[in-house]
């Protein structure tokens, strides 16, 4: 588990997408370290279970604000909710795919997901990154994806959205360096949490096992205080992401999701 240096991360540490997940484990990692919590996401019940459970295990604060960060108006429930705070942390995590054929997604689904995906990205760092300049120190994670650069079939909006995240934070990461805050981008590979059972997949027969949310999370936070700006999860990922390439992962990946998608409409038809 990754500790992190109160004076610089804290005294409070915000965190999206805090209800489930990768989400839930930064949350916890980080009250670990005995940095006070606002955990934000759509499922108020599933919040204030986690933010119970951390006070109770760390002796931490905590703050639960119910926020859908896929409305374009979700700051006007946030920024009063955190008035006040000293946030030294911020962890944009909040994000989800919704695997298929383009054509056959539906327009307006696909605009809300790509808001989520990057706009809710730069409110968050919009508002939150004033407070971090200001204090001269801290930093902020954005969760990214390993399709980011090379794009991936049947998560094409997706991969788009996660490709502005990467960018984005690169450039924050440089941008914001002369003020002592950190920047990082957690690229995220297959990880064992609720969206490998989105995408149909079975981890039992997957080429390779799904990392744990636990250790997905110690490498971001890890690449956070080394300051990096980028930082792929997954030694064997690493590995792989080196030595194959973007034309041969991309065919992959796309054939490993349409099977995947295949066998969930199949248990569909036949439930």
């Amino acid at each position: 588990m990754a500790q992190l240096d109160k004076t610089r991360f804290g005294p409070w540490a915000l965190i999206t997408g805090a209800s489930s997940g990768i989400g839930r484990e930064f949350a916890r990692q980080i009250a670990a370290s005995g940095i006070n919590v606002v955990l934000v996401a759509r499922r108020e019940a599933l919040l204030n279970e986690a933010g119970a459970e951390f006070s109770s295990t760390y002796g931490i604060e905590h703050r639960v604000v119910a926020a859908d960060l896929s409305d374009e108006g979700f700051m006007g429930n946030l920024r009063p909710a955190t008035e006040g705070l000293d946030i030294g942390l911020v962890v944009s995590n909040a994000g989800t795919p919704n695997p298929g054929e383009f054509l056959k997604l539906e327009r307006n689904e696909l605009a809300r997901l790509l808001r989520l995906n990057t706009l809710a990205h730069l409110d968050i760092a919009h508002h939150f990154g004033q407070g971090l300049l200001q204090r001269r120190r801290g930093g902020i994670v954005f969760s990214g994806a390993m399709g980011a650069v090379q794009g991936i079939p049947y998560v094409a909006n997706e991969c788009g959205g996660k490709s502005y995240v990467q960018s984005f934070g690169e450039s924050l990461h440089a941008e914001w360096a002369p003020f002592g805050i950190h920047v990082t981008v957690l690229v995220i590979g297959p990880t064992q949490t609720a969206i490998i059972e989105k995408f149909g997949f079975d981890p039992a027969t997957m080429p390779m096992k799904p990392m744990s949310a636990a250790q997905c999370v110690y490498e971001g936070l890890d690449a956070l205080k080394r300051n990096r700006a980028t930082h792929l999860s997954g030694r064997m990922n690493r590995i792989m992401n080196a030595l194959i390439p973007a034309s041969v992962s991309r065919s992959m990946m796309g054939k490993m999701i349409a099977k995947a998608l295949a066998g969930r409409a199949q248990k569909a038809t036949t439930a």
